[in-house]
């Protein structure tokens, strides 16, 4: 076979698999740019009065309902913490750090953990 005609061949070829692979592209549907959440709601709030509660309105409520926090496992504070800092950590909430230990004392003691 002629060179010129081999490379000739092979680039046809490879245009060929080029312009197919773009034709499957544009044959796929499209996918939303956007996609949308709805967060609970709920008028149910945190009892009391004190810090704990404020902070727990103030930051929880944000993405959780008062009732699945309440349905949680009765947790001692220290794991609280851990969990709240995982909010802040993993869930970027914007909780900032001097309240993580309100917020995990209180939801403690709101269930009867500590």
């Amino acid at each position: 076979m002629n060179r010129n005609l081999f490379f000739v061949l092979l680039n046809a070829a490879l245009l060929g698999a080029g312009l197919g692979a773009a034709g499957l592209a544009l044959a796929r549907p499209s996918l939303p740019m956007h996609k949308s959440i709805e967060l609970p709601t709920s008028s149910r709030v945190f009892p009391g009065s004190g810090p704990g509660a404020a902070a727990a309105n103030s930051f929880c409520l944000m993405c959780h309902s008062y009732g699945m926090v309440e349905t949680q496992p009765k947790l001692n504070a220290a794991a609280w913490m851990v969990e709240v800092e995982k909010m802040r950590h993993a869930f970027k909430a914007p909780i900032p750090a001097a309240e993580v230990p309100v917020i995990a004392h209180y939801i403690a003691r709101l269930k009867g953990a500590d």
